[in-house]
């Protein structure tokens, strides 16, 4: 299995690289919260009362990002561990429902904030993103000192008593993404693929205390309307997804710690699936059927991201004209040549307008000269750690270390090189 970190990258490119996680990072680690240490939901200077809420799934990402700051040393170890040890505790004391958390607490409190009238519980999804970085930083801090021991009894209590069988409503054949102890499943939303919950799925198998059957996985997610697709655009085939492939994030949160290369199952190859599913993205962009400006071989990628009239799951079926640096930058392993192109036009040329003190920011719209004045946690994380995975594969061999997911993988049926 090769390595992104044993290629050749010009030593101009490298540098350019650490400078964008590094400055990316700093979102996780300067701006967290104060009590709970864990990530703010967004960095929104028009909404300072934003400044309380916390997000569960970007938490997780920057556990991913705080990792990979130890590693190039940015910060010491110690001090990581300070930071993952409040965060841990935090969250044990933390609002939980049936072990899953919400998607977004009170930072100060570990309330549930309620996302919406109906979602105030457990946000499966959400947790499964926590728990991938939680995961990969027990297999990172492996060391025989008190607080690497603690951390890593407490990442595994919060693991194991996550109740994935619960969200199949206890006997069905999907999971379901929320759970409310005011309206129970009301909400209703199932699991059902191509989307970016596969990761969910693949933690629900490798459960050590409350797994689900493969069944589950195979006549709930691999039953979705979307699920299987097989046809071509731009002259690239797509096994798997909506039509165009969907929002770039698809390719990006599930694969943050679960490793693509050589990935298979009896639906698809994943690494072929993520390599398509990018190129169809910029081919889009590149051929710019609606005319936006700012389009072109360095300045693509469409994904879900704010925009000049709010938060939209942009795509190319769904464009408006709105790049956001998350969607190549984070891109960087599936298309390196055309995702730094990206980084040098957003760093260089945009610079002045797209780059700040948490990296660049969420989105910009040329054709409506507009440029986002947020950044927010779930396109952030994404930066540092696909970088970090093109680089040195590093997030991708401590979440495949971790047996219960290569356990879990074999129950589901999947084939990979950290299998053999």
């Amino acid at each position: 299995m090769s390595k992104p970190g044993q290629k050749t990258i010009p030593a101009a490119d490298e540098a350019l690289l650490e400078e964008v996680q590094r400055r990316t990072f700093r979102y996780f680690w300067d701006f967290a919260h104060p009590v709970s240490g864990l990530a703010r939901d967004r960095y929104d200077p028009s909404k300072p009362d934003s400044l309380d809420i916390v997000v569960t799934g970007g938490s997780g990402f920057g556990v991913m990002a705080i990792i990979v700051a130890v590693e190039h040393r940015w910060i010491t170890r110690d001090e990581a561990l300070e930071r993952l040890l409040r965060m841990t505790g935090f969250l044990l004391a933390a609002d939980s429902f049936h072990g899953v958390l919400p998607h977004m607490l009170h930072g100060a409190t570990g309330k549930t904030f309620h996302f919406g009238r109906k979602d105030d519980g457990g946000d499966l999804v959400e947790t499964a993103f926590l728990l991938v970085g939680l995961l990969c930083a027990r297999q990172y801090f492996a060391g025989d000192e008190a607080p690497e021991r603690e951390l890593r009894a407490r990442i595994t209590q919060l693991w194991e008593e996550t109740e994935w069988d619960w969200h199949t409503h206890g006997w069905g054949n999907v999971l379901t993404w929320h759970w409310s102890p005011n309206h129970g499943w009301a909400m209703n939303f199932e699991l059902r693929g191509w989307n970016e919950c596969l990761i969910a799925y693949v933690l629900a198998a490798s459960s050590p205390r409350y797994p689900v059957s493969p069944q589950v996985y195979h006549n709930g997610w691999a039953e979705g309307r979307d699920f299987r697709n097989g046809r071509s655009y731009y002259g690239l085939d797509l096994p798997l997804g909506p039509d165009f492939g969907g929002p770039l994030f698809f390719a990006h949160y599930s694969f943050l710690g679960l490793d693509p290369r050589g990935l298979k199952d009896r639906y698809a190859d994943y690494w072929q699936q993520n390599v398509q599913h990018v190129a169809i993205n910029r081919a889009h962009c590149l051929a710019n059927p609606n005319g936006f400006k700012g389009y072109g071989e360095a300045a693509w990628g469409l994904t879900a991201c704010d925009g000049p009239d709010g938060y939209g799951a942009f795509a190319p079926d769904r464009d408006a004209g709105v790049i956001a640096p998350t969607a190549a930058l984070s891109s960087i392993a599936y298309a390196p040549e055309a995702a730094l192109a990206a980084l040098k036009h957003f760093h260089g040329a945009l610079g002045g307008r797209l780059w700040r003190d948490y990296g660049f920011v969420d989105a910009f719209c040329e054709a409506r000269d507009w440029v986002a004045d947020t950044h927010l946690a779930i396109d952030q994380g994404p930066i540092v750690v696909m970088i970090e995975n093109y680089r040195t594969g590093l997030l991708w061999r401590l979440f495949m270390s971790c047996p219960e997911i290569r356990q879990g993988l074999v129950r589901l049926g999947f084939e990979s090189p950290h299998l053999r």
